[in-house]
């Protein structure tokens, strides 16, 4: 069979949305994809109990009901389907009145993880400044250096920035921290936060309580996780303020979800994709997954996917509670920079990895020819089709995905893809996909390392100190850990560094005057 039988014979394409994919340079064979059929049929038959409301996260005794966004008379209950259309109506509302007004021109989004990435990614792939109604600018971070460099962006314009502060609980550290940060910058400017600043959380949250005299609140659903919460309140509202086309996202979206509840696999791309991601990495993460968007405005997909798909699929124990070490490693960034980076390696380096392609028809831009017949956007798409094949050539494995255009309508059916086939892969290699015990995990040993950092802070005097010493008085036989602490407060002026001949005991730490 020749490669364009085979592309031909396992091509798919959802018309409905304008894309397509091609699995054909992924090493399967036809007995393989009918033997795995089976499993891929139990994966339909999970993920039908999950839109339906089965209990997916048993961690939290939560459903997992993110299809329901898109798609809200599907949910389980007619309330959940009125809390779901009432929140759509009061982001658009509310971002209608924020327009009418002209009171703001930028937008501040305070979150993490998937607080910040899928709003981020969708900002990024569909805003423009000529036509965006509002600048969004993102805390995404504890980092203090990066929240001052967004501020620095700000500086003279707070009065006219609105605040979105998104968290869940309220508690996670990192968004906690930047919201008090950009109180504390409001405060120095002399403008009142609380007018300008709206909550997205949970009802009763810590956050939730914290807001109450805030300009708006929305509310957060706990069967949405944070790294399926992109078409949720979460990044509907900074997508509205932006001027985005959230419709548009949403029926993308919904309509990859109605092509994605397939059973006939062949014409399934979400499917499709759990499918070659087994092959790929034998079902047992072996191989990485490099995300190959040859689009500038599909610069952060990859980030997302990485969240997405490296948290959803990264677990230990499988339902069975046996161990099992499970997960994909993603990475990427965008063509045709990448051939001029990491490119040389995946051609002919060791060879532990396969791609995914993403490839837009649709130039846009400057139609400039540079000589006859050959544009800008020719030489992209050549990239893309060169690199393919020359990685075709040494052996290298890839998947592309071709779309029109990048749009809301493709943004949304890109979000939705890789979300079922999240799903669908877990299922697969016999995971849940939808916890993250250790992101929990580090969670806690962040709060013990700080518990920590305050005891020694406790005892440190202007008297030099060993470490050795200043362990003992906070109780801690971890002496790495507080080796480890006092240098960083030492570098930030918070203690000060000394040697002790008398004691030779190495580095003493003493309190600033």
């Amino acid at each position: 069979m020749s490669s364009y039988q085979r592309y031909l014979q396992y091509l798919c394409r959802v018309p409905s949305v304008g894309l397509s994919l091609d699995i054909s340079r992924m090493k399967f064979t036809t007995e393989w994809l009918t033997a795995m059929e089976p499993s891929i049929q139990q994966a339909y038959t999970a993920m039908a109990e999950l839109e339906a409301g089965a209990i997916a996260n048993p961690d939290e005794n939560r459903m997992v009901g993110h299809y329901w966004l898109r798609t809200p008379q599907l949910a389980p209950q007619p309330e959940l389907t009125a809390e779901i259309e009432s929140t759509l109506a009061a982001i658009k509302a509310f971002a209608a009145k924020v327009h009418g007004e002209a009171k703001f021109t930028d937008v501040l989004s305070i979150g993490i993880g998937g607080s910040a990435l899928g709003p981020m990614f969708v900002a990024d792939a569909l805003g423009h400044p000529a036509t965006d109604k509002m600048r969004v600018h993102f805390f995404d971070n504890t980092d203090p250096d990066g929240i001052a460099r967004v501020l620095s962006g700000l500086e003279g314009k707070l009065e006219k920035t609105l605040v979105l502060v998104i968290s869940k609980s309220g508690g996670t550290p990192e968004t906690y921290n930047g919201m008090k940060l950009a109180e504390a910058a409001f405060a120095r400017a002399g403008v009142d936060f609380a007018s300008r600043a709206v909550a997205i959380t949970m009802p009763g949250s810590r956050l939730h309580k914290y807001s109450a005299g805030w300009l708006a609140q929305f509310p957060m659903f706990d069967w949405v996780g944070g790294r399926t919460s992109e078409l949720s309140a979460v990044g509907l509202l900074a997508a509205a303020l932006q001027g985005l086309d959230i419709d548009g996202l949403l029926a993308g979206a919904a309509v990859m979800d109605e092509a994605t509840r397939s059973k006939l696999t062949a014409q399934n791309p979400a499917a499709l994709l759990a499918l070659m991601w087994h092959e790929g990495t034998g079902g047992n993460g072996l191989k990485d997954m490099v995300v190959l968007p040859y689009k500038d405005r599909l610069l952060l997909l990859s980030r997302y996917l990485q969240q997405l798909i490296m948290e959803s699929l990264g677990k230990r124990l499988d339902v069975d509670g046996q161990r099992v070490d499970q997960g994909i490693a993603v990475y990427g960034n965008k063509g045709s920079t990448d051939q001029h980076a990491y490119v040389q390696q995946l051609r002919d380096g060791v060879h532990n990895f396969f791609v995914t392609f993403v490839r837009v028809l649709e130039d846009g831009g400057d139609p400039l020819e540079l000589e006859p017949g050959v544009r800008t956007g020719d030489y992209l798409d050549g990239f893309l089709l060169g690199t393919r094949e020359a990685l075709s050539g040494n052996g290298r494995q890839s998947i592309t995905l071709t779309v029109n255009r990048v749009d809301a309508r493709t943004v949304g059916a890109l979000i939705a893809l890789f979300e079922r086939a999240v799903g669908f892969y877990a299922t697969l290699v016999r995971i849940n996909a939808y916890h993250q015990p250790g992101v929990e995990a580090g969670k806690k040993a962040a709060a013990t390392v700080l518990d920590l950092q305050k005891r020694i802070i406790q005892n440190l005097n202007k008297t030099p100190q060993s470490i050795e010493e200043l362990a003992s008085k906070a109780s801690s036989d971890d002496l790495e850990a507080v080796a480890l602490i006092l240098q960083h407060l030492a570098a930030n002026g918070r203690a000060i560094e000394s040697t002790s001949s008398e004691k030779e005991k190495g580095l003493c730490y003493a309190a600033c005057s």
